[in-house]
């Protein structure tokens, strides 16, 4: 494996967040507590394998530009932007979340899971959704 296959790699730990978080969500709405609890850790450890496999590429001098259509760039940054800023924001706020589910704290962390959920899902499925334009819709805009 070469850094060229890690954008694949970050696509496919991002989709399968987006499934585990799915599957977590189904889950604690039919009150199984313990697949529930499952399904978030391993989502949260695809998502810090994500995280790991993301910073490597980018350290490696890994870096695309989209150009190309023209018409579609504006399309495409606006995802980016709200991709890129909620993946900062959702950080914190996953820590917060697991935290008071590991203390038992279920009142509080159900309080921040309201809002911790809907922003790791969309920062999991516009990650899936930035790699598909880069490498699969649009392949000439990456390097």
């Amino acid at each position: 494996m070469t850094a060229h296959d890690l954008p694949a790699v970050n696509a496919t730990l991002n989709g399968l967040s987006a499934i585990l978080l799915a599957a977590g969500f189904m889950c604690i709405k039919r009150k199984q507590v313990a697949a529930h609890r499952a399904c978030m850790i391993a989502a949260f450890s695809t998502s810090v394998l994500f995280l790991i496999c993301y910073l490597t590429y980018h350290y490696l001098g890994g870096f695309t530009k989209f150009q190309n259509p023209p018409w579609f760039r504006p399309y495409y940054l606006a995802l980016l932007l709200t991709h890129t800023v909620l993946a900062v924001v959702i950080v914190p706020l996953i820590l917060v979340t697991l935290n008071r589910a590991m203390k038992k704290r279920f009142e509080l962390h159900k309080k921040i899971a309201r809002w911790t959920w809907p922003l790791w899902m969309y920062v999991s499925v516009t990650g899936v959704a930035v790699y598909l334009i880069l490498y699969q819709i649009f392949p000439q805009a990456a390097p």
